[in-house]
């Protein structure tokens, strides 16, 4: 056993001189080779250890990130990438059966319950829910089109719907779309007040992609192709929107009524002079400003208080009052509201003259009408503007006004002036006629 191996050390150590006497024989060709090699080792080991930091630098900057994320701290800033992932139609059942119950409270204009499913119904909003379901029957054939939302557990939903008016026999097709989020209990609701700019800017984002421009353009087309073929049916949708704007504002103006009769008798039978120039006229300077930036329209002045809309840049509106607090009063559908003065430029400052009675006792306001329309030709008028729906175009700036026509969705119209009541003055077929300036641009 000793002899055997004694003999394999022998035969190693043999082979090991061998070796030993080739490399000495040829350094000049293995020496390089083997730097070579222990250059490639080292390198490996290198990257391996590099890329090894790389991930886990990579790993706990995502988990910080969703921690952020988590605890709404990077909500503001984030900038929120849109997938491009398809529409899907009735994808979620939860979804479609939020919508189909948000649409049959409307119809029925059960405020209490769409504010159960909207969280932010105001109440100049309510009002108008209220007066169409006057009108309303039904929303019938509802298709949901979803994509996802920007966070967990939210969809951007594009809802068609077609509209069964109770006066009318056809069935008018629409589109809206809406923020889905969950709340802490699983519920799913109507996210409709203020959110990040991250997540504003997703949602514009998700609807200029083209399978949701595609879709508009669909109920677009649909929607004016009935129009156009039915003239009635056009007219029908021009008068329900008036008698609605014009019950919203009366019911806004209801409830703003809080003038002191006996006060007003009081600085009458005090100013009596005063009053007799007034009946022949008084001069007031009427301001026009407009928004610098997107703004909250508020029904107070008080960033708690309700919001009644969004100012986008460039919007103008009539200045009631400019107040030492910080906020300016405007005039907004037909009513007051507020916004940061911070956030208004001045565009113009007009001298109006309103007159109440000529020396025959005519109402002057309605003299100064008749001769409008007689010197309609000599109006100045300076550019035109654009209908954004369908609309009545009246002799007067009033819905009492006589109807002289019907302006439709992307006509073109002399502009002639922008009157502080909420009235567009245009010329219209020779003569000097008005459009609610809601409706142009």
């Amino acid at each position: 056993m000793n002899t055997s191996n004694n003999n394999i050390i022998e035969f190693i150590k043999d082979k090991l001189g061998e070796l030993r006497d080739f490399i000495f024989k040829h350094l000049r060709i293995v020496l390089p080779i083997a730097v070579a090699v222990v250059a490639l080792i080292v390198l490996i080991i290198s990257l391996s250890a590099h890329n090894a930091k790389k991930a886990r630098e990579a790993a706990e900057e995502a988990a910080a990130l969703a921690e952020e994320e988590e605890s709404g701290l990077n909500v503001e800033s984030a900038v929120l990438s849109v997938p491009e992932v398809a529409l899907e139609e009735d994808a979620y059942p939860a979804v479609n059966e939020l919508m189909k119950k948000y649409f049959i409270a409307m119809a029925s204009g059960d405020i209490e319950i769409v504010r159960s499913y909207n969280n932010n119904v105001d109440d100049t909003e309510a009002i108008r829910i209220e007066e169409t379901a006057k009108y309303i029957e039904s929303y019938e054939n509802i298709k949901v089109y979803t994509k996802i939302g920007p966070m967990p557990g939210t969809y951007v939903a594009y809802v068609y719907y077609e509209e069964k008016f109770r006066d009318y026999e056809d069935s008018i097709p629409g589109l809206e779309a809406f923020y889905i989020c969950t709340d802490e209990s699983g519920n799913l609701y109507i996210n409709d007040g203020e959110e990040s700019e991250s997540v504003i800017n997703y949602i514009r984002e998700a609807s200029l992609q083209d399978d949701v421009v595609d879709l508009n353009n669909e109920v677009a087309s649909a929607y004016n192709n009935m129009l156009a073929e039915n003239e009635s049916l056009s007219l029908f949708l021009v008068d329900l929107t008036e008698s609605i704007d014009t019950a919203v504002g009366e019911s806004l103006a209801q409830s703003e009524v809080g003038t002191d009769t006996q006060t007003a008798e009081e600085e009458e039978e005090e100013e009596p002079e005063e009053e007799e120039a007034e009946a022949v006229g008084t001069v007031t300077e009427v301001k026009t400003v407009r928004a610098i930036t997107t703004v909250n329209i508020r029904s107070s002045d008080s960033e708690t208080a309700d919001k009644l809309g969004k100012a986008s840049e460039g919007q103008e509106f009539t200045l009631i009052e400019e107040r030492g607090n910080g906020w300016s009063e405007i005039s907004y559908n037909n009513s007051s509201a507020f916004i940061k003065s911070e956030y208004l430029e001045e565009v113009s400052t007009e001298t109006v003259v309103n007159l109440n009675n000529d020396d025959n006792g005519n109402d002057a306001n309605t003299t100064n009408n008749n001769t409008q329309t007689e010197t309609a030709s000599n109006a100045n008028v300076t550019g035109t503007v654009t209908v954004k729906d369908n609309v009545r175009i009246r002799a007067t700036a009033s819905t009492e006004g006589e109807k002289v026509g019907t302006a439709y969705m992307g006509q073109k119209l002399d502009f002639i002036e922008k009157l502080a009541n909420g009235w567009t003055k245009i010329r219209y077929n020779g003569q000097i006629a008005y459009v609610k300036s809601d409706y142009v641009e």
